[in-house]
This record gives C-alpha cells, sequence and structure tokens, in this order.
C-alpha cells in the first residue's frame, strides 16, 4: 500500500488525536497552544511556541495541497520541490504532493541559490514550493527557476517572483483527489550529501518509502501511546523515515525546532516523549552539560523515556557507555543506511542487541547485506570489504545519471561505499568510508578505528581523522581535535594518550579546530582535506 494510506486510515480512526506538535523554543513568549483552522490563510503570521494539528487535519491539509496542485496542472510523474525548515505545513505538503500522483523532491535548506537551480535542473523540477528563509536563494535565479516552472511561497508577504501557498489553497476542497497510485510508481527524489561535489538525484518508488515506514515501526516497536520527539531535518531520509514509525502506528510525534541539550530536555519532559533520535553531537553535547552540571536530570520528567537511537555516522562506543551510566533504563539502538537505501535501518543493531554496541548492526526488515572484495566475491567473515545491501528500498537509479547508476547498482545489489567487517555472530561493524581509507606506506588505515579510541579522551569532544599528502608515504594520518568547554590539551598531551594505538595508527599531526558536520551530523571530511591538504603540500613544497 502506498504510505499516504496510513494517513487517511489514522484520519478515519484517530480524527481527533493530536498528530503533529511544531516546538519553536525561540517563540516562548508568544504562546499558543493550537492552530486553528480559523487562520488557514496566513498561519505565519505569527510565530507560536507551540502549534499542534490532529490527525484529521493533518489529512485534509495534505488533500488540499493535492487539489490545488491538481488545479495547476500537474499529472502523475511531475516532480515537486520542497525546501522549507522544519514547520507543521512541512508533511502535509509533502503527503499533498504524494496525493497528487506527483514526485516530491526535498531539498537540502543548505542549498545555496547555485545549488537550488542545479538540483532543480537536474530533477527536472515542475514546481518549487519554499519558505521564506528561502527568498533571497530563490531570488537570485527566479528567472531561471520560474522558466517553466510555478514557484509558490509558503508564509507572509509573498515575493513578487511566487504565488501564495496559503491563497491557492484557501479554496481548495479538503476531500481526498482520486488518485491511481500503487507502489510500483515512482514517489520521491532524494539527493545525496553531495560531499564529493554537485548532489546526485536519487529516484524512489512508493514501494521504498512503504519499506521504510514499515521497517521502522517494526524495528522500534512504536506504539499508538509513544511520542517521537523529531528535531532533524525533514528534508533528509532519516528524520523523515524514522518520523514514518509514527504515522504506521498512529502515535504522537514533536517537530522540535532546535538542538540546545536543555531546549531537548524540556521538550521531551514537557511533551513526555519516549522514543528520540539523536545525532553524535546532540547526544555528545548533552553528556558533557550533564558532566558539568549545566543540566540535572532531576529538573526534568523522563521517566516515560524509554529508547534512544542514533544513525547517520559511526557511532562511538564510548559515548553509549556514558549514555548508560546516565540513562541506565533506556533501550539503544543504531540505525545505518544511506539516501539509495531510503535513510536509515537496511541495518540496524537492535534493542535486544545492546552487548554488541560498536556494531552497525544486522540485516533490517526484508534486507540482505554482504561484504565483497575489489572482485565482487565475499570476504572471509572477519575481513575487510564494501558493504553491499538488497532489498525493497533500494533506489531505482541516480535520475538522469545512467553511469553513476552502473557504478553502485550490481544485480540488485546496492554498493554503499563503506568498508565494513562482519564478526563471528554475525554483526557488521562499520570500518570506514572507502574513499576515506588512508593508504600510508602501503598500509590501509581506518580513520574511524582511531576516532573511537581517540574519544576516549576525556578532553575531547569530537576528532576527525583523515589523510594528508606526503612525499615520502603517499599520504599521513592527521587528526583535527575539537577540546571540549573548558578544558585544554597539548599536541603533547594527545601523542602521549595516542601510544594505546599501534605505531602506524597513531596520528602523525595533531590539529586544533572546531570539527565542521553538515545538517544530518556527519563530519565533512572533505572539507577538511581540501582545508589542510592545501597547506601541506605549500608546506612540503617549501621544504623541498
Amino acid at each position: 500500500m502506498p504510505v499516504m494510506d496510513f494517513l487517511e486510515r489514522n484520519a478515519k480512526l484517530y480524527p481527533d488525536e493530536v498528530a503533529l506538535i511544531e516546538l519553536n523554543p525561540a517563540e516562548a513568549d508568544n504562546r499558543r497552544t493550537t492552530w486553528k483552522e480559523s487562520e488557514l490563510i496566513e498561519p505565519n503570521r505569527f510565530q507560536p511556541y507551540r502549534r499542534e494539528i490532529t490527525w484529521k487535519v493533518f489529512d485534509e491539509k495534505a488533500n488540499r495541497c493535492a487539489n490545488m496542485l491538481k488545479s495547476r496542472g500537474v499529472t502523475k510523474g511531475d516532480k515537486v520541490a520542497i525546501i522549507m525548515y522544519n514547520c507543521l505545513e512541512w508533511l502535509p505538503i509533502y503527503f499533498g504532493v504524494l496525493k497528487a500522483g506527483a514526485i516530491a523532491v526535498p531539498f537540502n535548506f543548505r542549498y545555496d541559490a547555485e545549488e537550488i537551480l542545479y538540483c532543480a535542473e537536474l530533477a527536472q523540477v515542475d514546481i518549487i514550493i519554499f519558505g521564506p528563509e528561502f527568498i533571497g536563494r530563490i531570488e537570485a535565479n527566479a528567472e531561471r527557476l520560474a522558466k517553466g516552472r510555478l514557484l509558490i511561497y509558503v508564509g507572509d508577504n509573498c515575493p513578487a517572483f511566487a504565488e501564495s501557498y496559503h491563497l491557492l489553497v484557501a479554496d481548495c476542497s479538503s476531500k481526498a483527489p482520486a488518485r491511481d497510485i500503487t507502489e510500483d510508481d515512482f514517489g520521491a527524489i532524494y539527493f545525496s550529501s553531495g560531499t564529493t561535489g554537485f548532489p546526485k538525484a536519487i529516484l524512489h518508488k512508493h514501494q521504498s518509502l512503504t519499506q521504510a515506514a514499515e521497517m521502522e515501526q517494526l524495528h522500534h516497536k512504536t506504539g499508538r501511546d509513544d511520542v517521537f520527539l523529531c528535531i532533524p531535518p525533514l528534508y533528509h531520509t532519516g528524520a523523515k523515515f524514522h518520523w514514518m514509525g509514527s504515522l504506521v502506528a498512529g502515535s504522537k510525534a514533536v517537530l522540535l525546532k532546535g538542538a540546545k541539550p536543555d531546549v531537548i530536555l524540556k521538550a521531551v519532559s514537557d511533551e513526555r516523549c519516549t522514543i528520540v533520535w539523536l545525532l553524535v553531537p546532540w547526544a555528545q553535547d548533552i553528556l558533557d552539560a550533564l558532566d558539568r552540571g549545566d543540566l540535572k536530570l532531576s529538573d526534568y520528567k523522563l521517566d516515560q523515556w524509554r529508547l534512544m537511537h542514533i544513525g547517520a555516522q559511526p557511532v562511538p562506543p564510548s559515548l553509549i557507555k556514558r549514555w548508560k551510566e546516565y540513562f541506565p533504563n533506556h533501550d539503544y539502538d543504531t540505525n545505518y543506511g544511506l539516501s539509495e537505501s531510503t535513510g536509515p535501518g537496511c541495518v540496524h543493531l537492535g534493542l535486544e542487541n545492546t552487548h554488541k554496541v560498536g556494531a552497525i548492526g544486522v540485516p533490517g526488515y526484508r534486507w540482505e547485506c554482504k561484504i565483497i572484495d575489489e572482485a565482487g566475491n565475499i570476504v572471509k567473515q572477519g575481513d575487510v570489504g564494501e558493504l553491499c545491501v538488497k532489498g525493497p528500498g533500494v533506489m531505482t537509479c541516480y535520475y538522469n545519471n545512467e553511469e553513476a547508476t552502473k557504478e553502485v547498482l550490481k544485480d540488485g545489489w546496492l554498493l554503499t561505499g563503506d568498508m565494513a567487517m562482519q564478526d563471528e555472530d554475525g554483526f557488521i561493524f562499520l570500518v570506514d568510508r572507502k574513499k576515506d581509507v588512508i593508504v600510508s606506506g602501503g598500509e590501509n588505515i581506518y580513520p574511524v578505528q582511531i576516532e573511537d579510541f581517540m574519544r576516549k579522551n576525556n578532553k575531547i569532544k569530537d576528532v576527525a581523522v583523515i589523510g594528508l599528502p606526503d612525499r615520502r608515504l603517499g599520504e599521513i594520518t592527521a587528526a583535527i581535535v575539537e577540546i571540549k568547554e573548558g578544558m585544554s590539551a597539548t599536541e603533547e598531551e594527545i601523542d602521549e594518550f595516542c601510544v594505546g594505538l599501534p605505531r602506524y595508527k597513531r596520528p602523525k599531526k595533531i590539529i586544533f579546530a572546531d570539527i565542521p558536520r553538515n545538517a544530518t551530523g556527519k563530519i565533512e571530511k572533505p572539507v577538511l582535506r581540501k582545508r589542510y591538504g592545501a597547506d601541506m603540500l605549500v608546506a612540503q613544497e617549501n621544504q623541498a
């Protein structure tokens, strides 16, 4: 069944129950508890601290969006881009696009004007729906973006180059439009993270969306009484498909604008959240605040919080050990995935497997995994190779990029680009990104192993290990180290700590700096290699 059917089911079974809550801590002084239908025309006139909608209203808003799109000529297979910050309008618009038979194309809210134009042209987008934060970026290329496209603005004071979303939907029916959509129809285009250049467009069928939703509910045993706290951006597959566990269960979810430790704990406490998905930096910040005494657990109502899970990047075992010290009753899960596999869950640890913290886990619901060498042969258990996954959530292709598709899709298997190994119990451990492996003097060095070790130092908040060019060895390991607030460390201290590593793995260069991460928490290593690699080359040229 297409994923929209879950929304329509919930609207019928639980019409008056709250589906979504938006919390905006920055507007805490302007409190309002509900978003009334009478405020439909211009709901962004204010930014209330708390807004909510029921399942019935959620579905009606999606229907209005779908009917509006169809009235503007949208037909099956047309593509509608969404570029907005997390808000109460985001998901109804997304589902409205799907109900119209169109393909939803979420854009990363960090895209600059040129990236927006590039992705719109790459995905052959027909309509762009955007929020007030993106007026400048859209306006920069408005003439080219509007050529053959409709630009729709969600917010107050609609710019002259766009049409007002709220005026367009005001007179549209709240009844579901007629549709003929199956799981074999195309449903969404997501974009790769673009850390090595401009992003690739990832095409998925509706089957992928339904698979991700059902898998999330099953993996985390999401029930009717659960309340999911969603913090990451909804454009990303991780946030959206973790939320879809709540969609399948028919349970409440909270969209939180903000990721400071006190903001997160207050939201969990006030809204009685039971499931929270965190990125590594946010979990680290919470633990550091607790260590410093800036936060006290006794100030919050957290007894209902049952599950904390993490994904989007390798998770240091030391972090989870610390987490369990503060939250001994929490279930824990790690979720592995990529946009090409409809986000997280193709591999997951499982709530019952906390004794295997450090592993990304075992194949998820309806997924298969294998680890291969360069020739495509399955490696021996315990050996390192490239992780491949196969299942109903694998992308159809990179849209308009046949060459790139052939590189990663082999007989239904998706080559992830991640290096991994499997232990004697069948658990998969992520070793590193294939492109991040450092080759120094003929030795393969996996940065994640070094990073995990270095994070055991109680002064280190974050660390990224990269390869820098070296005339003699080809590459050397460099550790960019971010020290915790209120602490200090010297190169000598870090070097001494790293004596616990095998000699060839010890960083040859220590750099104290902040660690750049993207919106989903992944370390931007290409940025670091570019930033420090050029300096290294200049230094070596001068020495020569």
